[in-house]
């Protein structure tokens, strides 16, 4: 548990091929670094340094290769900003350029992506109405493209902009150009559109030139944002499970007379996680979800010819980027024995590049084994179970749950699982009803009402491993994070006998004071997953595990954030305050220098001994004592 780690990922190829920037965590807070992979600083690199103490979640290079925007979650706070900095090494000017927070407003910033030479942001204030901007790195001018509670963008250029609308679970694409909004695809209820990059309007976005790497050049004659475009024709590349039940890729034409679309890329059964586009628009990279394992693909776009898959170093892959001429492809690897690591592959020669840097490392496992789960109504459920070292005993098992709902079990990497491993505790990961990856039917399966279905599936995947003689029916435990820690209060609360210990990371106990207490964009996006608060009031007390304390008796840890604003840190602190009113036996950490995702290093590897010492009280000796 005392490693060192240090992991890499969320990497942007600088649009020459010549330099990527990637996100570092080794200590402190995950930070900005600019490599140079080509010329006279080739292997070098440089930390990105922010006058902000904070996490920095995502760094984007700009398409004429000059600046770096990095988003900055203040002391890890769910509210972040935006800084800019010059992609040259040897200026250390940064500048703040979201606007949020001057002038009283206060809110939140998420960047998006860059619009040739201005950044794409959505600025959302506290009212919860996004504002979907354009801002300038130089001044820190802003262009409003659109204001909506929820509305979400997600590509601009030459004048139109894709604008995702639509609460969770029900996402769709629209386009603007000026005033006018135009509907990409047929209504589908239930389908979710939410992933697209504008191609062109007749004319390329950027062209490719120059022996000694991708030279990005801006090509069009009139680069303002207004109601025309050329010749009123755009045409964009978008991920959509609208008329299928999973994801796959559309090209979608809109002209002055009408809207057309068609199938680029699908693969039945599966998902399409990602894609990403080359700027001379040569190159397609799309990551395939089978199974919860990924698949490299590339399309060559200008003939439609599909690859084989790639092979991967790894199980898991996320976070695609890809330079202007399609030269290179840059993309997060992991798995249990690889932590996080950045890797780039030449797309037509498939060969992976090695990159001089100071590998991943950290506590690693063996890699886990797929089953198969039948719940007590015939819906199988997928799950990974990682298993103790050789030579060593197991004490007890722990069913881990993933957020989101629409989040996902997938054999990467995680710090908490080995600690536990050694301790002898086997894990094991499910997909109950709700889980992404396994289309869209799936994720519905949860919703409102049927999310008594995914609490009983927790109790059937603690069956399934007794029956089977993979846990000690009297050794099992259950811990999540966000809607796993809900989820694992609700499996502790409506089936008690089953669960010798819990724990609750910044999980919600009661979801009506959730509703009233989060972000209003969060609540507004979460209506139709769990209910509404006002006319599902009833179903959201019957599903709250503060609601049905008086049935928790399980001992259970619960862990926040401080700054946590997604889910607030009174959702632990009531569950605290009830359990022990019981005299139940209950533990409570606070970091309160970290947010909803915990990620300051420091505190992450307290959360991990936390969990494993919690457990390995409950398994070892039948019974945790109080603190």
């Amino acid at each position: 548990m005392e490693l060192d780690v240090r992991a890499t990922y969320g990497a942007s190829l600088s649009p020459d091929a010549t330099a990527f920037a990637h996100i570092v965590d080794d200590g402190g807070y995950p930070r900005a670094v600019q490599r140079f992979l080509r010329g006279w600083r080739a292997s070098s690199s440089r930390d990105v340094e922010l006058p902000v103490e904070g996490p920095v979640t995502r760094v984007i290079h700009s398409a004429d290769g000059h600046w770096l925007a990095c988003q900055v979650a203040p002391e890890g706070s769910t509210r972040s900003q935006i800084w800019v900095v010059t992609t040259d090494p040897d200026d250390r000017m940064a500048r703040r350029i979201d606007g949020m927070g001057f002038d009283g407003m206060a809110g939140t910033a998420e960047l998006i992506a860059w619009d040739g030479t201005r950044v794409c942001a959505i600025l959302t204030g506290e009212d919860g109405v996004g504002q979907s901007s354009l801002i300038d790195p130089a001044d820190g001018s802003v262009t409003v493209l659109d204001r909506r509670s929820g509305g979400r963008l997600v590509d601009a250029w030459a004048g139109s902009a894709l604008i995702r609308v639509g609460p969770r679970g029900y996402r769709e694409l629209i386009m603007l150009t000026g005033p006018t909004e135009i509907a990409l695809l047929p209504s589908d209820p239930g389908s979710s559109t939410d992933m697209g990059v504008i191609l062109d309007d007749h004319h390329p976005r950027r062209l490719r030139s120059g022996p000694d790497g991708e030279h990005t050049t801006l090509y069009h004659p009139a680069y303002t944002y207004g109601p025309d475009i050329v010749d009123g024709y755009v045409r964009a590349l978008i991920r959509s499970d609208n008329g299928s039940d999973n994801s796959r890729l559309l090209e979608v034409t809109v002209t002055p007379d009408g809207v057309a679309y068609h199938v680029v890329a699908e693969r039945r059964g599966h998902d399409l996680d990602e894609f990403v586009v080359s700027d001379d628009l040569s190159t397609v990279a799309l990551l395939w979800n089978v199974n919860g394992c990924s698949e490299l693909q590339i399309l060559e776009y200008v003939d439609n010819t599909m690859s084989e898959p790639i092979p991967l170093p790894n199980l898991v892959a996320s976070e695609l980027s890809i330079s202007a001429g399609g030269s290179m492809v840059a993309m997060t690897i992991q798995g249990a024995d690889l932590p996080r690591t950045v890797e780039l592959v030449d797309p037509r020669s498939r060969e992976w590049e090695r990159i001089d840097r100071k590998p991943s490392v950290g506590p690693v496992s063996d890699r886990p084994r797929l089953h198969f789960v039948t719940a007590r109504d015939g819906r199988s459920l997928t799950g990974w179970l990682y298993c103790p070292p050789p030579g060593v005993e197991q004490t007890g098992m722990m069913i881990y749950l993933h957020g989101g709902p629409e989040g996902q079990a997938r054999p990467s990497h995680s710090e908490i699982f080995p600690g536990l491993l050694d301790e002898g505790i086997a894990v094991f990961t499910p997909n109950v009803r709700g889980s992404g990856g396994q289309g869209r039917e799936f994720v519905h399966a949860d919703d409102k009402d049927k999310r008594f279905a995914a609490i009983d599936d927790v109790a059937d995947c603690a069956h399934y491993l007794a029956e089977r003689g993979l846990a000690d029916p009297t050794r099992i435990a259950c811990a999540g994070w966000s809607y796993g820690g809900y989820l694992t209060m609700a499996a502790l609360a409506f089936h008690p006998d089953l669960f010798v210990a819990g724990v609750s990371i910044c999980g919600m106990s009661d979801l009506g004071t959730f509703y009233r207490n989060t972000e209003p964009w969060i609540a507004a996006a979460s209506y139709a997953e769990y209910g509404h608060p006002i006319a599902d009031r009833d179903l959201l007390d019957k599903l709250s595990p503060l609601q049905r304390v008086d049935g928790l008796t399980a001992p259970l840890l619960l862990v926040h954030g401080g700054t946590d604003t997604n889910v607030p840190v009174s959702e632990s602190e009531q569950m605290v305050e009830a359990l022990r009113a019981r005299g139940r036996t209950v533990r409570y950490l606070l970091f309160a220098d970290d947010g909803h995702e915990i990620v300051k290093r420091e505190n992450h590897a307290a959360l991990a001994r936390a969990v494993a010492d919690w457990l390995a009280m409950a398994f070892e000796r039948g019974e945790i004592r109080k603190v």
